[in-house]
């Protein structure tokens, strides 16, 4: 059963390299969309590099790019899950809190991430300031719109068996409303850092000058599309790497949850 699952998920991956292969091998194709094998080559000279390998300002700049574009990530992230998941709690759970905040954050969460950017731009200069912004509104309001939901959906017998045992509302928000909410939580983490992602390229493209957004829009400048392609695997996967990070926590977290279906 496993090998034919892992058969399956190897057959599209393979008909879209085919295709691309074609694709990339017609003589009007030149220039626009380089072959798998040249993307290849261009991403192991992007990471493995070195100055003497020519006149390539990529040469080797791969892995500090990463680690640039995974800090802003980070760091944005974070601060977006520390605000969010506490507000979406109370919102959920107080209708004080829902008269106060809900209608703001309704009212700011279709404004896009790229209409933030003069803005941004305006206000923190072309600095790390800039993206890490942008990533704490893209990651915040996929974050606080979830847990607020999570909130809501509570089990009102679990909140009339707390209270009868005497619970207080902090222990009530605290015991009960969290674990409870929790499923909600991971899958606005899930979805608010797969748009950090988003927001860290569209940053990097104009309020920084480094990072993989940064080098996406660089090499697309200068006509490197084996670059630019690379660049765009490069994203998916650190994206990909990232989600199944939270989804490792997700297990350990919700453990209580396989143990009460067995």
């Amino acid at each position: 059963m496993l090998a034919r699952r892992l058969g399956l998920g190897v057959v599209l991956p393979l008909l879209i390299l085919l295709i691309w292969q074609w694709g990339g091998s017609q003589p009007d194709m030149a220039g626009v969309l380089p072959t798998p094998l040249a993307v290849l080559h261009a991403w192991e000279r992007w990471m493995f590099g070195s100055a003497g390998m020519g006149l390539n300002p990529y040469l080797g700049t791969w892995f500090s790019n990463v680690e640039y574009s995974a800090m802003r990530v980070g760091q944005g992230f974070v601060l977006a899950a520390l605000i969010a998941v506490p507000l979406g709690l109370l919102i959920g759970w107080s209708r004080i809190m829902s008269s106060l905040f809900d209608p703001m954050i309704q009212g700011l969460r279709p404004i896009p991430i790229t209409a933030w950017l003069p803005f941004s731009i305006a206000l923190f200069g072309i600095r790390d300031l800039g993206s890490i912004f942008l990533i704490f509104l893209g990651g915040f309001y996929a974050i606080v719109v979830n847990t607020t939901q999570g909130a809501r959906d509570v089990d009102r017998n679990l909140v009339r068996a707390a209270l009868m045992m005497g619970a207080s509302r902090l222990q009530l928000l605290w015991r009960v409303v969290l674990p409870a909410a929790m499923p909600s939580i991971f899958t606005g983490l899930r979805i608010g850092l797969g748009i950090a992602w988003t927001a860290v390229i569209v940053s990097e493209m104009v309020a920084v000058k480094s990072g993989l957004g940064y080098v996406l829009w660089d090499a697309y400048y200068v006509g490197r599309m084996d670059i630019v392609i690379a660049d765009m695997v490069s994203i998916g996967l650190m994206g990909y790497l990232s989600d199944r990070i939270i989804v490792l926590v997700e297990q350990r977290v919700l453990n209580w949850r396989r143990l009460q279906s067995h």
